[in-house]
């Protein structure tokens, strides 16, 4: 899932999602549009903000880097220790995230 944030919108990334992900919704990156039919940046509409994220930030911050490749190297094992059955989860709640977005008419939602 893409949002408007600027790299998601630059053109190598649009060509590289468009080549690998099959149903892919292209935004307009014309100066004259802003978003496409793109959402706007929404955390609930991500399942990356609403769920691995956290899991990687609790994993690999919880103590200073001393260098970027430091941060790299944790974020990378954080990730990899990540089960299956924690993006499978993640992947299959979003029909029910979308929904309830739907309803909010655009709003976040709290996970109850």
């Amino acid at each position: 899932m893409q949002d408007g944030a600027p790299s998601h919108k630059v053109e190598e990334t649009q060509n590289l999602i468009r080549d690998n992900v099959p149903e892919f919704i292209e935004v307009d990156i014309s100066p004259q549009r802003d978003n496409g039919e793109w959402p706007p940046n929404s955390p609930d509409l991500n399942v990356m903000d609403y769920s691995v994220w956290s899991i990687l930030e609790a994993e690999a911050c919880s103590k200073p880097h001393q260098s970027i490749d430091t941060l790299k190297k944790s974020l990378t094992k954080a990730w990899n220790n990540i089960s299956q059955d924690v993006i499978d989860r993640a992947v299959d709640d979003f029909p029910k995230r979308l929904k309830k977005c739907i309803e909010a008419d655009g709003g976040h939602f709290e996970n109850n």
